[in-house]
């Protein structure tokens, strides 16, 4: 049900960030009450504010009149974790875009969350430094959510997530109060870590406003390999012998055939030969001389296991255009017409051929259609169902077979969720992977944040 705000409280809410950033048109209530997963529910009202001050003095109506409280970034989640589900306040992050600062001599940056990723990239990257963490949607996707989500990306085989890159954080409680969190300084371990707290809560404990973040030097270098195979098997073993041979890329991403006849029905060929069973695409980085020793290692771990084609990257031009097959690769799927249900589950990167084992007995036992691609290096792959609209027979066996994959990926050690997160839409399956007292313990967590629940209410937890 939807909370429907009194008058007085649209009022105060102008009163806090000017008229012209509060709306309550049907089209922007339509537009901020969904994400890329394309569900959830208008807000009554929403608001824009400019600074910390006006972020804090929301918190604070909302928090005395127990108003819902949603902050939104981007809106490029998949789970439905920046949406409302009952209505009230929808604050959005649009206005925080600025770069504060790139500190040369410290290596960090500070920005404000709306920054978009890849543009936070390409200014640390004109002074020679690098922001390693680089999910598909870099650039859609905001730093603030990326934070909020503990977004991956290709680079997080090497490199690791967005956690191993925040160093402090600005946020607005949910009462309004003001925190800061963590320091500029490599080493800080006074208290509870609550920077690393905040980082992947999704928005449920704290309105971040300011974020400091630990860069790298940039690399001297890097290559770019393109390698087919006949099929899944032979990508997945190149996978493991990677491993096998030490040999650790920036970035190894694996793309399914169901996904690459999708990228050649929908967005034309020419990459890679019609009927290909498998790619991987595999980018080093480093000096120039060790590049060219790891790509020389690349390209032999994949002879080895039987690859077809391999080709390498001899401009940027061509980089960009072997990785548009990996950025591409979700919108041609969803340019099929099929419904799209996209989980992004993850297990140790050993355990990599037994997860596409799980997802091979899921399309047999299910009779479904399921493309598959995503970081290989790291265990993290997006299996998507894909769906013919209004099929109801199909859509309930769909329910079933997301539960036997949440079921068997935990099984392998792994995880529901890499990089989405719960939100709603994955709620329902929290307890496949935490115990009761597990869960328990988080929901006290939250009280301790948001004693009167105005803040992000029904994500997280069933």
């Amino acid at each position: 049900m939807s909370h429907q705000l009194a008058n007085r409280i649209v009022s105060d809410l102008q009163d806090i960030v000017g008229s012209e950033h509060v709306r309550s048109d049907d089209v922007a209530l339509q537009t901020y009450g969904v994400d890329a997963l394309g569900k959830g529910h208008p807000p009554d009202v929403v608001v824009i504010p400019a600074d910390t001050q006006q972020v804090s003095a929301v918190a604070r109506l909302c928090n005395a009149e127990r108003v819902p409280l949603v902050v939104r970034g981007a809106g490029t989640g998949f789970t439905g974790g920046a949406v409302p589900t009952c209505g009230g306040v929808l604050l959005s992050m649009e206005r925080f875009t600025r770069i504060l600062e790139i500190d040369e001599l410290n290596l960090l940056a500070v920005v404000e969350p709306n920054v978009i990723n890849a543009d936070l990239q390409r200014a640390v990257e004109q002074v020679g430094l690098f922001y390693p963490p680089d999910p598909a949607s870099l650039n859609q996707s905001s730093i603030g959510g990326n934070v909020a989500e503990c977004a991956g990306g290709p680079r997080a085989f090497k490199y690791g997530t967005t956690k191993r890159y925040i160093l402090a954080l600005e946020a607005v409680l949910p009462t309004g109060d003001v925190i800061e969190t963590g320091s500029k300084a490599v080493k800080n371990v006074v208290g509870y870590d609550l920077t690393q707290l905040l980082v992947g809560s999704e928005g449920t404990l704290a309105i971040i406003t300011k974020i400091t973040l630990r860069l790298v030097p940039k690399p001297l270098a890097n290559a770019t390999l393109l390698a087919t195979f006949d099929g899944i098997r032979g990508a997945v073993d190149a996978v493991s012998e990677l491993i096998r041979r030490r040999v650790v890329p920036a970035a190894l991403e694996l793309i399914d055939s169901d996904s690459l006849a999708a990228i050649e029905q929908n967005l034309g060929g020419g990459l890679v030969a019609p009927g290909t069973g498998a790619a991987l695409i595999v980018e080093v980085d480093g000096t120039a001389r060790g590049v060219e020793e790891d790509l020389d290692a690349v390209a032999e771990a994949c002879r080895s296991v039987g690859a077809g084609a391999i080709s390498r990257a001899r401009s940027e031009a061509e980089r960009d255009t072997i990785w548009s097959l990996r950025r591409q690769t979700s919108v041609a799927l969803k340019a099929l017409g099929l419904v799209k249900i996209n989980h992004d589950v993850v297990v140790p990167r050993g355990r990599v051929p037994d997860l596409f084992d799980v997802i091979a007995e899921l399309k047999r036992t299910y009779n479904l259609r399921v493309a598959s691609f995503g970081h290989a290096g790291d265990g993290n792959i997006h299996v998507n169902l894909l769906l013919q609209p209004g099929d109801a027979a199909e859509a309930a066996r769909a329910k079933q077979a997301e539960r036997f994959l949440f079921t068997r990926v935990v099984a392998l050690e792994g995880s529901i969720s890499g990089e989405h997160g719960i939100g709603f839409a994955k709620a329902p399956y929290l307890p496949i992977e935490l115990s009761a007292d597990e869960i328990a313990l988080m929901k006290r967590v939250k009280a301790a944040f948001d004693p009167n629940g105005i803040l992000n209410p029904g994500k997280i937890f069933p």
